[in-house]
């Protein structure tokens, strides 16, 4: 017998106390109903209702039951829905948009893994600014965004996915190149080469100067990382990246910021519903992607 009906079967008894009336509103005759309750009062080894006439009343032991039996049916349910959803592949068409230095690793391997599983999940990139790319999402061109830092809007959603290291970029023959370790107070008489406004990692190195109470050099602004380690390795400035995103060339040394580091998050727009394929590609970062 399914255990679906059984739940129904036991939770209508319940509710009705009549045997008639439960069988009408399950759907099932009587006599049936009359041998599920015997035997299921066999099985548990009490008696689970007080029988007055036709009238069938939970005992203690009832109760009991009961309170299982609709926790069981609303956990089963949720199980079906799951394995549904799991089974049911993703259509349709995922926007997502995302900072440039994301379209390297991060974004193609989620991207991959997705569609491992959803085959027929189709993506329309952007790539952008940070502040570009919230734009985005909240003017309704994307759906989702992979981001760093947090955006500060309180009706943007926020999942943390990963973390990573800040350093200090210097040429190679720099004071700083043999350090381990550094403060960015410590490079306060530098000049520095960095990200336009409007990027991430613009407001995150202002954020790290704030905090380090610096009034940083700007020596060159540039709308890519891998142009500011170019102009360090020149020997124009020094400057502050991620750590996984930095050019390993030999004309520059990487100096981890002590403490410091980026947490990139994947964002939506709170008071609006998600289309589906964009709903389960959420659910799949949520779900297969832990923090840091």
């Amino acid at each position: 017998m399914n255990v679906h009906h059984e739940l129904d079967w036991f939770i209508a008894i319940a509710e009705a106390e009549n045997l008639t009336a439960a069988g009408e509103q399950a759907h099932v005759s009587q006599p049936t109903l009359s041998r599920f309750i015997a035997r299921l009062e066999r099985d548990v080894g009490v008696a689970l209702f007080d029988r007055h006439g036709r009238r069938l009343v939970l005992n203690r032991f009832g109760q009991v039951y009961l309170e299982r039996a609709r926790r069981a049916r609303v956990q089963l349910d949720a199980a079906h829905r799951e394995i549904d959803e799991m089974r049911r592949p993703a259509r349709g068409v995922v926007r997502l948009a995302f900072l440039h230095s994301f379209g390297v690793t991060l974004v193609p391997d989620l991207i991959r893994r997705f569609r491992d599983e959803n085959p027929e999940a189709r993506f329309t990139l952007t790539q952008d600014a940070a502040a570009t790319v919230v734009d985005h999402v909240i003017g309704g061109d994307a759906d989702l965004a992979i981001v760093s830092p947090r955006p500060m809007r309180t009706d943007m959603a926020w999942y943390a996915i990963a973390e990573q290291k800040l350093a200090l970029v210097v040429p190679s023959d720099h004071r700083f190149a043999d350090r381990t370790t550094i403060g960015l107070a410590e490079a306060a008489d530098e000049e520095f080469i960095v990200m336009e406004r409007g990027f991430g990692m613009r407001r995150i190195f202002d954020e790290l100067c704030a905090a380090a109470d610096i009034v940083p050099t700007i020596a060159f602004s540039s709308a890519e990382l891998a142009t500011i380690t170019g102009l360090v390795g020149a020997g124009l400035g020094i400057g502050v990246v991620p750590v996984d995103d930095a050019d390993r060339s030999s004309d520059v040394a990487l100096i981890p910021l002590t403490g410091e580091s980026r947490e990139i998050g994947l964002t939506w727009l709170r008071p609006r519903p998600l289309p589906d394929a964009a709903e389960r590609f959420r659910d799949f970062v949520i779900g297969r992607i832990s923090p840091d």
